[in-house]
């Protein structure tokens, strides 16, 4: 846990000032209300001797300070929380998305983690949280790098603050109570100790098995909800819509019982603390009554305001305990969400911009896994609509199996984000310079629309892709394309809803090593459906409609 703790807060990349700063503030907080309870009840009680007025007049003061301070100090705390919350949430999504797109395959990874070691210090996780990576889809992605850096997030608010509150709020009013009675003293310990330790730990097993299985049913809902809404008129087509809405009512049903079943412990946990503040209040109580009277009683008895103080400032005591189950529940689920993050993929991240195209045939992976890539600079797939060579494109890019560095997949209908067309381009390559993106687009044709444009590649695609035309949109992504750092670039029907001689222009240019378009030094695999006349291609990988593959090499791949 402790691990954990520390890589969140690296992650955040969280202030200590800052953090200390809220701590303060909250301690105040609910300082002003331990001391407006101790001050009240020794007011009530002072003031039922009836003594002069001005005796009382100190004490009158004080608490209406500490009632004003109380909320003030509420609202302070409440600012600087969620401002260091805020900041944290932003850093990390910096952090995460940058990561991700300076990376060719897997997050954390570093290029040199052949040794078993990430960047951050933490080891690769083989079989855990990469394998599960593999098998991402899109409404995975969706959840991971959505909610779950929400609930990191979630832990300056919910956990770190409140905790380190309820230690010190805890502390103080057991010390006050000793001063009184050091047996109603331990009594408060015990009733604060169970409030604030075994609720949480109750609350902590609680959101653990939400976690564990809440999350992965509702993950596959979203995964099928998704796929569902993508591919409606696919699946019905291939009857198969019935059985797809069937399971995402089923992961739906099983996240109900899973709710239901976590609902006991979370019960429990929200009984423990109105039972210890109970028995605190009784025993504090008993003890006062057998040690109340200045001559009768316990040896040294107890004053009337001492007795007051004695049975009230308990009930404010818990006040800061009863944050620490909710803390315990948000920092099971901001765990979870840690090595959900530790576990997700550059490849998987970049399925939000990439394939989505209709489920394969039965068998068109394990096909395409068993055929090799090629060799050749500048590579060829055709063959029939549903044959399976964008299947055959995302496996040679591993994105069925081991990813691979350096090679990059563009799927035909990738995603346009409704932001900047510099900031689409950066989805492939976040250094990406102006003059590098202007570069790009020109070289697929889009000089004159870009010159048309008032702000140039700053200007904003309001409604992503529906902001161009589908042309426009195909040369938007070959740009991506071509910016790509990876040394492979494999491209799903690059140039499909272009006029058929810019398309074959485009697609010679891509297939000629020395048309100056893509480096010469880097391997382009091309899936289209016809190929130009006088095209340079190396290879020729024809795919027929039972997905057998046939390679024409047609000259000799360069060294």
């Amino acid at each position: 846990m402790i691990g954990d703790l520390r890589q969140m807060w690296r992650l955040l990349a969280l202030s200590p000032a800052r953090v200390a700063v809220a701590i303060a503030w909250g301690v105040a907080a609910l300082g002003s209300g331990l001391g407006l309870a101790a001050l009240a009840a020794w007011l009530i009680a002072r003031a039922w001797q009836m003594p002069p007025v001005l005796d009382l007049s100190v004490v009158v003061v004080a608490v209406r300070a500490l009632g004003i301070s109380r909320g003030l100090c509420r609202y302070l705390e409440r600012l600087a929380t969620h401002d260091v919350a805020l900041r944290a949430m932003t850093t990390a999504r910096t952090s995460v998305y940058r990561t991700l797109a300076q990376s060719d395959v897997w997050w954390w990874r570093d290029r040199s983690t052949r040794d078993g070691q990430v960047s951050s210090g933490a080891p690769v996780e083989r079989n855990g949280a990469n394998d599960a990576a593999r098998e991402l889809r899109r409404g995975d992605v969706l959840v991971r790098v959505g909610a779950d850096i929400d609930d990191l997030g979630a832990v300056v608010v919910r956990v770190l603050v409140p905790v380190a509150v309820a230690v010190v709020l805890s502390l103080a009013a057991v010390g006050l109570i000793a001063v009184i009675s050091p047996l109603a003293a331990v009594i408060l310990a015990v009733a604060l100790g169970v409030s604030g330790l075994v609720a949480p730990w109750l609350s902590a097993m609680a959101a653990r098995e939400a976690e564990q299985a809440v999350r992965a049913d509702r993950a596959e809902f979203t995964a099928e909800g998704l796929t569902v809404l993508d591919h409606a008129a696919e699946l019905r087509v291939a009857g198969r819509l019935d059985a797809a809405l069937a399971v995402a009512d089923q992961a739906s049903h099983r996240a109900v019982i899973a709710e239901d079943s976590a609902a006991s412990r979370s019960a429990w946990a929200a009984a423990a603390t109105p039972l210890s503040i109970g028995v605190s209040a009784f025993g504090a109580l008993l003890v006062g009554i057998a040690a109340y009277g200045p001559t009768g009683g316990l040896p040294g008895g107890m004053t009337p305001m001492a007795l007051t103080i004695l049975v009230l400032v308990p009930l404010s005591a818990f006040e800061a305990v009863a944050a620490l189950p909710a803390a315990a529940t948000a920092l099971t689920t901001s765990r979870a969400a840690l090595h959900r993050l530790r576990g997700i993929s550059a490849g998987a991240l970049r399925e939000l911009a990439q394939p989505r195209s209709a489920p394969a045939r039965p068998g068109a992976r394990d096909t395409a896994r068993q055929v090799p890539m090629p060799s050749g600079r500048r590579v060829v797939v055709v063959g029939p609509s549903g044959a399976g060579k964008t299947t055959l494109l995302m496996a040679w890019a591993g994105l069925f199996d081991t990813p691979r560095d350096g090679v990059t997949f563009f799927a035909e209908d990738a995603h346009l984000f409704g932001t900047s067309i510099l900031e689409n381009l950066r989805v492939a390559r976040g250094d990406l310079t102006i003059d590098e993106a202007e570069s790009a687009l020109r070289a697929v044709g889009l000089g004159p629309w870009l010159d048309s444009l008032p702000d140039g590649v700053r200007t904003s695609l309001t409604a992503g892709a529906a902001a161009v035309s589908g042309g426009q949109r195909r040369r938007i992504l070959l740009a991506r394309a071509l910016v790509a750092p990876a040394h492979t670039l494999l491209l799903d029907e690059p140039t499909e809803h272009l006029a058929a001689a810019e398309g074959d222009q485009l697609l010679l240019g891509l297939l000629d090593a020395t048309s100056g378009l893509v480096a010469p030094d880097r391997t382009v695999v091309v899936v289209t459906h016809q190929l130009p006349v006088g095209h340079r291609a190396d290879t020729i990988v024809t795919v027929d409609a039972t997905g057998a593959c046939h390679v024409d090499h047609l000259r000799a791949a360069p060294r």
